[in-house]
């Protein structure tokens, strides 16, 4: 009898893996019938309560070896946590012969009848059919397997014979893939690296069951079970695919794009992946698709997993705890990163996907956007007024007000007549112009009269419909067409529109919008096929219930394949043209920020989180959605400073503007027929406290820059999670209102109205205020700290050495200025920091060994500035003062390369040296005694 039986950690475990033993009359040794009971879980239970409820399960399980169960017995005998949905549809009622009709089990309990969550009344049975693993031999990078269903599923095209393929990538990479053995199917085009050889001493192990067919998943090191595929069936048919696994602990992230805490809640949550056009609210699949999760084990290692699939999918989560993947095309193709730290996770899994490029460095500075200023002439009141009161800024934006009717490439003759003037004198004052594109293409002027839907028809790069012709849709200029940027002509032709535009405009950064693609009219102005790709078998939980829920049929014709397959990469596909054609236009980094995401987007964009509302709860939202991204290899993301749409109040706006300074991506932007939000709106009091934490970041930007540096060169992420530095400390795994700047700056926001103070979490050790230099020496606990309207907390990680720098009205400006080098001593007086510096915009400077690179090092008493590699950008910057957090005695006297200087020391253990002079591209020293 087939059983997806549960692992006790009482029970004896196998030693048959894929490594150990040679194959037995050439077959490898996990095709001998292995006994049930390492099938199972493996360390499931970490919530106690559950562990009774399983145990009295497998009992079960063991008696029914004596006597035949009935089928009430069998599914009555399952836990509720670990019952996997069976019939998963939301558009009918599941009654008990529709369930039965599929073999499974059927049992009411007090909830209503079709939820959007609970355990589920419809599930399988422990002996429901799966497949078979028919054979599995060794080849020189792992191994390849067939699969055989002997009975068919209940979806249409069940596939009878599977391939299993398995290459140990590394030591800390797994990828399996299972797909169709006798036809192609459709794989993501996603450039990944291919493995050359055999890991040698992977820190896993990978175990197989025979039948039923699954996969279990362990860390060597600890015995773990991270992956255990045997809980449930494995289904794959030509449109519903789906496979799930035992999580080992409850403490999940990622699977974005969703607006949700950081932590994921486990209580039969479902995450829909299908990129929408849609204000982010909870519980629906909003504008970007990132099928990657993190989890962190008990003892604080992780562990990440990726499917690689661009289908439109749904994860569902439940607190056995377990997951079930479902998509509906493509193959599961799965990478697993061993880590075992978070960090390393998120390294090993942009390995895979890219890292991200290196951005401009005026792309850190405060960016500005509205839609509705009306006219090129008020915009650029807006950006006088900045520099009248002297607040940061380095880029001003326009939204789709600026255009002609709407229409790319063009601008308003009338109302925007002076932009070109506005424009020219940006670039005179050090700052850049954004503008805003929709992929949506006019298609309603006359012929000949527009030149890129006319010459994008002639070279036939628009999306299609089943028929052939061009799909024509509606969005903000009208009736559209939309580019196929799967069809490398679009490339050409996008990069042609542009560079035209820039004759006009020379903008410096664009922003794609409406690009998962938005439609207004659901499929197209004649509606979608009847067909299968537009009403598949199964549709996940999407928002409108419907693949075509404002965008295009995803019947649609594509070059590369149909957009049932694409709908996913269409704002990884624009991202990609655009940022290559803005480095042919300009020959410098490209800025683009993008609505609509896949993984390896970084490479190519930043992101935005999209059209939020000015309230502090979507203020809160803001703060997992950045650390999100960073998980998901997109470091350059904030979301819309004091909110797009609604009211914005003085003091909310405030408050956003502080937590706003502190994403790597900062812009305040909001939408027509609201009060303006900009800083110079607001009273001298508010204006005051946004242009000083304003000026807060720019000092800190060198900081920044490196971090930024640091993710472009090996996968770091830079908003960062606190358990990433602190993953022993569980009391980290939830926190969402705090975040780091890499490993050591913490932020500390006030996030709800009317408080003059915040309460933050300290993990164990010194901490010592930004401002000051005052410490605190954490035993890992919560605090409560004055935080006055005109005061967002900011603390230093003992051990750090920040480099900063005196803050100008510009990035241009500040990267001309004096350093500021504060060091925050550990508890045994020594700091380590570094800084990565050239000249903000060229191209592959790290690649081309254009930059300057340090490291500074306090140890004995003693600072050193390491110059590993230098350019000609150092030699213009001084280090003008010295900071040091945790000097215990004051010194009797400081030298700097052996001479002594005046230093000033205060009763906080802040020791200061002012007016050093010091070239940053030559080495120094400095030491107190």
């Amino acid at each position: 009898m087939k059983s997806y039986q549960k692992l006790a950690t009482d029970i004896p475990q196998p030693t048959e893996s894929y490594a150990e033993e040679e194959s037995i009359d050439g077959k490898p040794p996990c095709l001998r019938k292995l006994s049930t009971w390492w099938l199972g879980v493996g360390l499931l239970m970490m919530v106690a309560v559950l562990l009774s409820g399983v145990t009295m399960w497998m009992l079960r399980q063991m008696s029914g070896s004596q006597h035949e169960q009935t089928p009430l017995e069998k599914c009555s005998a399952v836990p509720e946590p670990l019952r996997f949905d069976c019939y998963p549809e939301r558009n009918m009622v599941v009654t008990k012969e529709l369930c039965e009709s599929r073999g499974c089990c059927f049992i009411e309990r007090d909830q209503p009848l079709r939820s959007r969550s609970g355990v589920p009344w419809c599930f399988y049975p422990p002996d429901f059919p799966s497949y078979t693993l028919e054979s599995l031999n060794q080849t020189e990078l792992g191994m390849v397997g067939l699969l055989r269903r002997k009975v068919k599923a209940y979806y249409p095209r069940d596939i009878e014979r599977l391939q299993l393929s398995v290459e140990f990538e590394t030591d800390t990479r797994l990828h399996i893939k299972i797909t169709d053995s006798t036809s192609p199917r459709f794989e993501v085009p996603l450039e990944v690296p291919q493995a050359v050889k055999r890991a040698e001493n992977p820190i896993y192990s990978l175990e197989f069951s025979k039948e039923p067919f699954g996969l279990l998943l362990r860390r060597r090191a600890s015995g773990a079970v991270l992956l255990n595929t045997t809980v449930a069936p494995l289904i794959f048919a030509d449109q519903f695919l789906q496979i799930s696994t035992i999580l080992p602990s409850k403490f999940l992230y990622g699977l974005g794009e969703h607006r949700s805490s950081f932590l994921h809640s486990l209580d039969w949550n479902t995450l829909t992946l299908w990129a929408r056009d849609v204000p982010p609210m909870e519980s629906y699949n909003l504008y970007g698709a990132h099928p990657f999760y993190l989890l962190m084990e008990e003892g604080g290692s992780a562990h990440g997993v990726f499917l690689l699939n661009s289908n439109a999918m749904e994860v569902a989560l439940q607190p056995a705890p377990a997951l079930t993947w479902r998509a509906i095309g493509g193959v599961l193709d799965f990478y697993i990163f061993l880590g075992p730290d978070p960090n390393m996770v998120i390294q090993q899994y942009q390995q895979v996907i890219g890292f991200p490029a290196m951005p401009p460095f005026w792309g850190l500075g405060f960016h500005l956007c509205r839609w509705g200023y009306g006219t090129s002439n008020e915009t650029w009141q807006i950006v006088k007024a900045m520099r009248n009161y002297q607040i940061p800024q380095d880029a001003q934006w326009n939204d789709i007000d600026y255009m002609e009717g709407y229409r790319d490439f063009t601008f308003d003759p009338e109302k925007f007549d002076t932009l070109p003037q506005l424009v020219e004198d940006l670039h005179k004052h050090g700052q850049y112009y954004v503008m805003i594109l929709d992929p949506g293409i006019s298609s309603t002027n006359p012929p000949g009269s527009y030149w890129p839907y006319d010459e994008g028809l002639r070279r036939g790069i628009f999306i299609n419909t089943t028929q052939g012709q061009t799909l024509i849709g509606q969005v903000w200029p009208g009736l559209t067409a939309f580019p196929d940027f799967s069809n490398p002509n679009t490339y050409q032709w996008w990069l042609e529109n542009l560079n035209q535009f820039h004759t006009r405009i020379p903008f410096d950064g664009l922003w794609i919008d409406m690009n998962e693609p938005s439609d207004f009219k659901d499929g197209s102005v004649d509606g979608c096929s009847p067909g299968e790709l537009d009403n598949p078998p199964y549709v996940p939980a999407v928002l409108g219930g419907s693949l075509s829920a404002k965008t295009v049929c995803a019947s649609a014709k594509q070059s590369t394949s149909v957009h049932y397959n694409l709908h996913n990469l269409y704002g990884l596909m624009e991202a990609k043209a655009t940022a290559s054609a803005l480095i042919q236009i300009r020959g410098k980094r490209p800025l683009v920020i993008s609505r609509s995401t896949f993984p390896s987007q970084g490479r190519y964009s930043g992101h935005w989180l999209g059209d939020n509302m000015s309230k502090w709860k979507d203020m809160y939202w803001s703060v997992p959605g950045v650390l999100s991204f960073n998980l998901f290899g997109i470091p350059l993301v904030g979301a819309d400073i004091c909110g797009f749409s609604g009211t914005t109040s003085e003091e909310l706006c405030t408050r956003w503007m502080q937590l706003g300074a502190f994403y790597p991506f900062a812009r305040n932007h909001n939408t027509q027929k609201e009060k303006a939000q900009d800083p110079v709106a607001f009273s001298s009091v508010a204006r005051t406290a946004m242009k000083e934490v304003l000026l807060t970041r720019y000092a800190l930007l060198p900081f920044l820059y490196t971090l930024f540096h640091r993710a472009h060169l090996q996968g770091h992420t830079v908003a960062r999670a606190l358990f990433f530095e602190f993953p022993q400390d569980v009391i980290t795994y939830s926190i969402d209102k705090q975040f780091l700047w890499g490993q050591s700056l913490l932020v500390t926001p006030v996030l709800e109205p009317g408080m003059d103070s915040v309460i933050g979490y300290f993990p164990r050790g010194v901490w010592y205020d930004y401002y000051t230099g005052s410490s605190v020496n954490s035993s890992g606990e919560s605090l409560k700290m004055a935080a006055p309207l005109d005061h967002i907390n900011l603390h230093l990680r003992e051990g750090a050495i920040l480099p900063t720098q005196k803050p100008g009205s510009t990035s241009w400006v500040s990267s001309g200025n004096p350093l500021r080098l504060i060091a925050a001593l550990s508890q045994n007086a020594s700091a380590w920091g570094d800084l990565f510096w050239d000249d903000g915009e060229s191209l592959d400077t790290f690649e081309r060994g254009d930059y300057s690179y340090l490291v500074f090092n306090v140890t004995q008493n003693v600072f050193t500035s390491t110059v590993l590699h230098a350019n000609v950008e150092a030699t213009y910057i001084t280090v003008d003062v010295l900071s040091v957090y945790g000097v215990r005695e004051k010194p009797s006297r400081v030298t700097v390369n052996g001479k002594e200087n005046p230093f000033s020391y205060l009763d906080n253990q802040v020791l200061t040296v002012s007016d050093l002079n010091l070239n940053l591209s030559q080495g120094f020293s400095i030491r107190w005694l």
